[in-house]
Formats: structure tokens, C-alpha cells, sequence
């Protein structure tokens, strides 16, 4: 699967695809292999929101030289820097990780700037701390296998402007991890799909700090 060279277009043919200009959810255990999948295969800057006290990530060169991770301070200023990159129109995609439940009146702030910046939006929210303004949502989990297996579950649990269900993932490789490893292919559903090559050095994600 290649890099969208638009960032607004979304691919019928592909149900991974988070619709462009809008804000969607991910929860689980495996919500932070999601938001790498989609950074992974999104082009351009792409900004990572994350409470200061949160740990760094390692993360693939190749996505980090366009990576941007801003520590916010507390809740307030998390989804006010939210907001804020939401409506650049140079940023590609917006991944934040509240550590509170989002009101309806905070996704429709999201929903909006989203929809002003035409930037695509990912929470990664506690299981149960979504917003009824959320585009889709996705409950994403590690499936059981062999060691070092990298099968998840991505199940869309909402989705406004389609079906839901679920799409088992499986990355082939070795070491098969999204930690610096090449990402090989994918398979969702019965359908197969080629992702984005990505480098085998790993990085820190810069900071900026709030």
C-alpha cells in the first residue's frame, strides 16, 4: 500500500482508511499500534500530543524526521494544543492521548477544527472515554499467537458514514514489530495490501514542550 499522496482522499477499497477532515478514536490495548499504522502510511507533518509525564516512544526514522511530540501540562492544555493543529492546514495528522473522558461539546470543538484545517484527527482515549461527535471508533487489540507474534484486532465499533466490523492485522517480518523494523504487508479481512516501507533505525521523537 502506498503513501496517500492526497491526505483528504479516502480509499473506498481500503476500510482502514480514516476519513480525511474528520476526528476518530482509538481505545484497547492496542490503540497505540494503530495510531503508529496510520502515522506510518500518512504523508506529511504529523503532530503527537501527549501529557509530559508520559514516557517517550521509539519510533521508525523515517516517521520521526516528520514527527512532532508536544507535551502538554495538563488536560486543558492537551486538547487546547489539540485544537490548535487540528486547524493547521500544514499538518497531516493529529494524534493525542487524553487521559480524561471527552464531552460532546469537546469532540464538536475537535470535530470543527478538523474540519477547518482539513486534518485528519486520531484520539487515543481509555477504554469508554469517547465522544459522541467521533467519526469512527476503534477498538484495537493484541490477538494471542507464537512469540513476538504482531497480530492485532482492529474492530470498528462506530462508524457514521459506513459499516462496522472487525479487520485482524498481521505483520510479516523479523523482528515483526513497527519499532524499527520493515514493515512487510498486511492483511485485513481477507484482503491483502502492501504498506509503506519503513527504515530499520529507530528514533526519540522530538519534543517541543508547552
Amino acid at each position: 500500500m502506498q503513501i496517500l499522496a492526497d491526505r483528504h482522499l479516502a480509499k473506498p477499497e481500503d476500510p482502514l482508511t480514516l476519513l480525511g477532515a474528520r476526528v476518530h478514536e482509538a481505545e484497547g490495548r492496542g490503540r497505540i499500534a494503530f495510531a503508529l499504522f496510520q502515522a506510518a502510511r500518512t504523508a506529511g507533518p504529523i503532530f503527537w500530543i501527549a501529557l509530559a509525564h508520559d514516557q517517550d516512544r521509539l519510533l521508525p526514522e523515517g516517521l520521526a524526521e516528520r514527527l512532532h511530540l508536544v507535551e502538554a501540562r495538563d488536560e486543558t492544555d492537551l486538547l487546547w494544543a489539540t485544537e490548535e493543529a487540528l486547524r493547521s492546514p500544514a499538518v497531516a495528522l493529529v494524534i493525542a492521548e487524553p487521559a480524561r473522558p471527552l464531552s460532546l461539546t469537546v469532540g464538536r470543538r475537535l470535530q470543527l477544527a478538523a474540519e477547518a484545517g482539513r486534518t485528519t484527527g486520531l484520539m487515543l482515549i481509555h477504554q469508554g472515554s469517547g465522544s459522541h461527535a467521533a467519526e469512527t471508533r476503534w477498538q484495537c487489540e493484541p490477538l494471542p499467537g507464537p512469540e513476538d507474534s504482531t497480530r492485532h484486532r482492529w474492530t470498528l465499533i462506530r462508524n457514521k458514514k459506513g459499516t462496522i466490523g472487525p479487520h485482524d492485522v498481521n505483520w510479516y517480518g523479523a523482528p515483526a514489530d513497527l519499532h524499527g523494523s520493515r514493515v512487510h504487508q498486511f492483511r485485513s479481512g481477507t484482503k491483502k495490501a502492501r504498506l509503506p516501507d519503513l527504515p530499520d533505525q529507530t528514533t526519540v521523537m522530538r519534543k517541543i514542550v508547552m
